[in-house]
């Protein structure tokens, strides 16, 4: 048996190592979930000549039988493409679904199985409970060789009774449980995402870059809102034990793979 106390990381990629670091900078797949959904490898194959070498499965791809998920592994793998996480809804962490989160994501090769949203509850006591779940799925998970993410919202940086659920889920849950800021949305609600990386040391391992701005809300692009991006990036770097990065795009539904291509290349200016 592993704990969840001694588990350890599995080894980050050889960029994460040495003088002049280098971060794997991935796309989370729900920035161009019409034409995924239509055309699932040619997708993979588009995104990957863009130059993202990481991928991030949405709720959808837990649907997918093991022979689905092993003939995508072996694009990946041909791509030379990982996939470090997956995004998923509560059914991954339910005591029926999860032995399934499990098997799909050994396949997919992944490191996190990250909970999408803690939900919307009406006080500080429903976070507080999403934060046992996740404690509770944490230890399943890690006999599995697999680490317990949660993703945020707008609604986890949303004042409650004066305290942001964000940090309710922090407070509630074992350190191995990844915290995976979404800037983007951490901006729209008032939120510093640099202030909260240094609140929450080594917990940051992945962040889903989304711009936002007031006028164009989540269809900007990044550096063109009022993300501090060079703040996000250096706390991320020193303190916040980020092991890769996620762009994530949530406009432009309709014509994704522009965007997407276009944030990757401001992520490149911007990061260095």
């Amino acid at each position: 048996m592993i704990s969840r106390r001694s588990f350890l990381p599995i080894a980050a990629a050889p960029l994460l190592r040495g003088a002049g670091k280098q971060y794997p900078v991935g796309l989370e797949m729900y920035s161009v979930r019409a034409p995924l959904k239509n055309d699932l490898e040619g997708s993979i194959r588009t995104v990957a000549q863009m130059g993202y070498r990481v991928m991030e499965f949405y709720g959808s791809y837990y649907s997918w039988t093991t022979e689905k998920a092993t003939g995508i592994r072996r694009l990946l793998d041909d791509l030379n493409v990982a996939c470090h996480s997956t995004h998923n809804d509560a059914i991954s962490f339910s005591p029926d679904g999860i032995q399934k989160a499990i098997d799909l994501n050994h396949i997919l090769g992944s490191r996190y199985v990250v909970l999408a949203s803690a939900g919307n509850h009406k006080d500080l006591d429903g976070y507080k409970r999403a934060a046992e779940l996740l404690s509770k799925a944490s230890d399943r998970f890690a006999v599995a060789n697999l680490r317990v993410g949660v993703h945020n919202d707008a609604m986890e940086f949303t004042p409650l009774d004066g305290q942001r659920p964000f940090d309710i889920l922090a407070a509630n849950t074992p350190a191995d449980v990844m915290l995976q800021l979404d800037v983007g949305h951490c901006a729209a609600s008032g939120g510093d995402p640099a202030e909260f990386i240094r609140a929450h040391p080594g917990r940051i391992r992945s962040l889903h870059l989304k711009e936002w701005s007031p006028e164009a809300k989540f269809e900007a692009i990044i550096g063109d809102g009022i993300v501090p991006w060079k703040q996000v990036f250096e706390a991320a770097e020193t303190i916040g034990g980020v092991e890769y990065y996620l762009i994530e795009h949530e406009g432009h539904v309709n014509a994704p793979f522009e965007p997407v291509r276009e944030s990757l290349a401001r992520y490149r200016r911007l990061h260095g």
